[in-house]
């Protein structure tokens, strides 16, 4: 039996170590002119591969209770495995790092494990068209061949300038399969207002709530990045995937944003009124300023029409706190492709077994990775989806 998997990303180089493993004949097809080219960027290049808070409220899928049932299944297994590639991991607050800090070591780390188990890579060779026949006939920029097995490990089609293009979708549409609307996720938000220069550059702690058509949908809270567009950050970014899809229905998307997440009680009108009371003779700038970034205290007090030399006793304080707590950030769209992380959307869970990722349409055709419609917040929920789903393929394929 022979095995072709397409894309040398995260998902790819764990099916194919897992596959030759059980001495199956595996050949790895990749576009760049190296593996893991993509993974190579993660975590800042530190790559955060994993998160030991597993939870199912912390991915988005077309079918949750699908993807459930596929996290069960090697969930356990994924430390190990970077275990037995001589990876030791740093933890930080849940987040597993490599303890090089660097993402380099993980990506060296497969590498040297396909070379000990002489896996074929085949690299700056990119696949064009797949036929399924007895046998999948694949044609590629450079050559034709024949495999009993595809596994496509193509990614999706966020940052592309590592490779992730879309064609794994055009190519498993080809074959029969649906592709639910591939989206832009975990990237930055671009505002509707035209006051954001005012605040670009400036990182605050906050609490985001998203509203779609006037219903909560998420909170998150974090450091948020304010820029010349709107708003960026790991808590953002999170928000990012619901939002496009709200947008492409066509529906209201709101951000608020609680710029005193610190404040643990309902009444910060009172403890405006009690610093106040402090800090006799102040106006309510220098107030503002004793806890919040002068851009944004600035910003506010011009929305507001309040003076710098206002105080606390001529102002319309109600006002002034709901800004504070909740402070409104209109949406107008989402960032691109380019800039973002993974996508929304994909291969539907429901036309996969979910016991070895097969296709329920065309028999020996796998997805691993990103091609799948699911994913997960920020913080190493993805590449955890990319192990989990390589190490599936890689134990179940021909089962």
């Amino acid at each position: 039996m022979k095995v072709l998997i397409i894309g040398a990303g995260a998902s790819g180089l764990v099916t194919a170590i897992r596959l030759k493993e059980r001495n199956i004949d595996v050949t790895i097809i990749e576009k760049n002119n190296k593996i893991g080219k993509k993974l190579l960027l993660t975590g800042n290049g530190r790559c955060n591969f994993w998160n030991e808070e597993q939870n199912i409220n912390k991915y988005y899928a077309s079918d949750l209770d699908i993807l459930q049932k596929i996290i069960d299944l090697k969930i356990n297994e994924v430390l190990p495995f970077f275990d037995s590639l001589g990876i030791k991991a740093k933890v930080i607050n849940n987040y597993y790092y490599p303890y090089s800090n660097q993402a380099i070591s993980i990506v060296n780390a497969m590498a040297r494990k396909i070379e000990k188990l002489g896996i074929k890579i085949k690299l700056e060779e990119e696949v064009l068209d797949i036929v399924k026949k007895d046998k999948f006939i694949v044609t590629t920029n450079k050559d034709k061949y024949e495999f009993d097995k595809v596994v496509l490990a193509m990614g999706s089609k966020a940052c592309p300038k590592t490779g992730s293009d879309g064609l794994g979708y055009t190519l498993a549409k080809k074959l029969g399969h649906t592709i639910n609307e591939v989206l832009p996720s975990l990237v930055y938000l671009i505002g509707e207002d035209h006051y954001y220069k005012k605040w670009d550059g400036v990182r605050s702690e906050a609490i985001l709530t998203l509203i779609e058509d006037g219903k909560v949908i998420k909170k998150e809270q974090g450091e948020v990045q304010f820029t010349k567009l709107g708003i960026s950050g790991i808590c953002t970014f999170n928000l990012s995937g619901y939002i496009a899809k709200g947008l492409s229905l066509n529906k209201k998307e709101e951000v608020y944003i609680n710029l005193v997440p610190w404040f643990k009680e309902d009444n910060f009108k009172k403890f405006l009124d009690e610093q106040n009371k402090k800090l006799k003779g102040y106006t309510i700038k220098e107030i503002l300023e004793g806890f919040l970034n002068y851009k944004l205290v600035n910003l506010i007090l011009d929305l507001l029409h309040i003076k710098d030399e206002d105080y606390w006793e001529n102002i319309n304080q109600d006002l002034l706190v709901e800004y504070l707590v909740n402070f409104p950030f209109k949406v107008k769209d989402i960032g691109d492709f380019a800039n973002a992380q993974i996508c929304f959307g994909g291969i539907p869970l429901k036309e996969v077994n979910y016991e070895n990722l097969e296709s329920k349409l065309v028999k020996g055709l796998y997805f691993t990775g990103e091609i799948l419609d699911a994913h997960g917040d920020c913080g190493g929920y993805n590449l955890g989806l990319c192990w989990i789903s390589g190490l599936i393929v890689g134990d179940k394929l021909n089962d």
